[in-house]
């Protein structure tokens, strides 16, 4: 059997290693089945069941609207269709910030239900509760600094955040904090290249950036703007490796006129 073969699943414990070895980790957001196959078939290390689902499948302003028990059916369907790739869900706006026994019913409730492997949680000391007990149920954490798109409203603005050397201070502390506590891994969001290399080097967890430079130990984005089915979204840190909208609309827009001047179906395609 081949080695690739024996490694069913990418774990906690491999993204560690790879870390220490010096492998950069791929990730990506998935939300449905389809998608999470070809993402997991590809060699995705890491699958993030976003709570940007509210924004790009629903068409929502800003990731607060989604809720729990739709992050749970957009996880499910991500699962289904996962063979190697570690799948982390996000916990929604609302489902951790209040108290520590709705964080956990919470997330309890997305492991029970969705098969996932770990959940992701925005925000640093201020959660440090919630986190701490969603832990002592054995479900792994990710953690998530830097510009936290739940808190938007707070921020006003989807701007670079931690340039301040203040916000720079209690990004690092938090950072450690969540990695004493016992995270298997931090999301920094949009934050300066230096910055985010140095608290990659100071911690010993996997520190998975987007718009956070290339001195991470990975990089995730979000599946609709890397293969550029979404236009309007053009930050700079966004690289497209592909321009799916012009296709798929060159192609609805042949079927269209194919079934318009009855090119479609053909007496071949017929019974």
């Amino acid at each position: 059997m081949s080695q690739h073969k024996e490694v069913k699943l990418v774990t906690t414990h491999q993204m560690l290693a790879m870390k220490q070895r010096g492998e950069k980790i791929s990730m990506l957001t998935a939300y449905d089945f389809s998608m999470a196959q070809i993402l997991d078939g590809a060699g995705v290390d890491v699958l993030l069941v976003g709570d940007s689902a509210s924004n790009v499948m629903a068409g929502h302003e800003t990731t607060l609207p989604i809720t729990l028990d739709q992050m749970i059916y957009h996880a499910q369907s991500v699962v289904r269709a996962v063979k190697r790739a570690f799948v982390v869900v996000d916990m929604p706006f609302g489902s951790y910030q209040g108290n520590s026994s709705e964080a956990l019913r919470s997330a309890i409730r997305i492991m029970k239900e969705s098969g996932g492997h770990g959940i992701k949680l925005e925000g640093g000391a201020e959660i440090k509760d919630s986190i701490t007990r969603i832990l002592t149920a054995g479900i792994p954490v990710m953690g998530h600094l830097g510009l936290t798109p739940q808190s938007i409203y707070k921020f006003g603005t989807y701007n670079v955040r931690a340039k301040e050397e203040s916000e720079a201070q209690k990004l690092i502390e938090d950072a450690h904090l969540l990695q004493e506590i016992g995270c298997f891994g931090l999301v920094l969001e949009k934050i300066p290249a230096s910055l985010a290399k140095r608290v990659a080097e100071e911690l010993t967890i996997p520190v998975i950036g987007i718009g956070a430079g290339p001195d991470v130990d990975g990089q995730v984005l979000v599946v609709h703007d890397v293969l550029g089915i979404t236009k309007e979204f053009k930050p700079r840190f966004l690289r497209r490796y592909a321009e799916l909208h012009d296709i798929m609309t060159e192609a609805v827009q042949h079927y269209v006129a194919d079934v318009k001047s009855r090119e479609f179906p053909s007496k071949e395609e017929g019974y």
